[in-house]
């Protein structure tokens, strides 16, 4: 099944595995039969299928975004690091070609410097083909660290992080309790990048309700440049049952844009975005309308596509193939 970690929220774009499903990345043989521990629902984005995912740490440190669910049942802690180095020594005897690495739950970068580079250690002790490490992060996970400790991360072998900011509407991200302002989210990214990370940026349409498709989108557009991202997602908010958000809805406090809404903020940001150099995707189950390119090379072939199906001449995805 799939969710998003920034529609319900860790953003960007997420998959549950569950069980044996999580010991190997997707795909690929479990040779030794190993059993992984891994504890509660878990989450990837859709660019680590065939990664190998590591349970570092339980839920999140934040929790309090009002659209998200991922990690209401949890509460956060740092799981024991000799459990984790335990897990990895196990997953290298199964699987030591494995790529790439995804340090899980929802924001594994809060983990001090010293238990981060005994982890990224034992990784490439045990994994000699390994190729990249990444995991969630929020801005407030790196405004804690110093450039010279993110880049001693980098340095072994952390390369990319997920941050999901959904909106860079200074009025959104305080109604859905975001934790971080838009100047946060940009000095985030400045940090990652002084640091020679990369990073991977989630926004998620209807996030400012009816009441502010405008400035959620235009100042959404202004985060995305501040923030230059390498990889750039949109996802579509889906209210969730049992959500803060679910019960604003209840009480006439929130109201979903309409379709041809959503369709206009999307427009808006790949229009008046300016990254150097990003790849940018709306293929999650959540969006109405598929597309992909790379910007700035594809935004007029991209904003030409969504031009055609605010004007009805492209089909858009069915309510009944929409999914989180």
């Amino acid at each position: 099944m799939a969710f998003t970690c920034a529609g319900r929220l860790a953003i960007i774009l997420t998959v549950s595995w569950h069980d044996r499903d999580l010991i190997m990345p997707q795909g690929m043989p479990d040779p030794q039969g190993t059993t992984m521990r891994y504890e509660g629902r878990m989450y990837r984005p859709p660019s680590e299928a065939r990664s190998y995912i590591l349970q570092a740490t339980i839920g999140c440190s934040h929790n309090l975004c009002t659209y998200c669910d991922m990690y209401r049942d949890k509460v956060f802690r740092e799981r024991d690091l000799a459990d984790v180095l335990e897990d990895i020594r196990h997953a290298s005897r199964a699987y030591p070609g494995a790529p790439k690495v995804f340090v899980a739950d929802g924001d594994a970068l809060v983990m001090d410097t010293p238990r981060w580079l005994s982890i990224l250690e034992e990784l490439r002790a045990g994994f000699p083909e390994l190729r990249r490490v990444s995991s969630y992060a929020t801005a407030q996970n790196l405004l804690e660290k110093s450039v010279q400790e993110l880049r001693s991360l980098r340095e072994a072998g952390l390369s990319l992080l997920y941050i999901g900011p959904e909106s860079g509407d200074p009025v959104t991200l305080k109604r859905i309790v975001k934790g971080n302002t838009f100047e946060d989210h940009a000095e985030a990214a400045r940090k990652a990048h002084s640091a020679g990370m990369k990073i991977s940026v989630i926004v998620l349409l209807g996030a400012g309700g009816v009441e502010r498709v405008e400035e959620h989108a235009r100042e959404t557009a202004r985060l995305v440049t501040e923030m230059d991202p390498e990889y750039l997602s949109a996802l579509t908010l889906t209210v969730i049952p049992g959500t803060p958000i679910q019960r604003s809805v209840e009480k006439g406090r929130f109201e979903l844009p309409p379709v041809h809404g959503l369709l206009w903020e999307l427009r808006t940001i790949v229009a008046e975005s300016r990254p150097s150099r990003a790849v940018f995707r709306t293929n999650h189950a959540s969006n109405y309308l598929s597309l992909e390119g790379r910007l700035p090379r594809d935004r007029e072939r991209i904003v030409s596509a969504i031009d055609a199906a605010l004007r009805g001449e492209v089909p858009l995805r069915p309510e009944y193939f929409r999914g989180l």
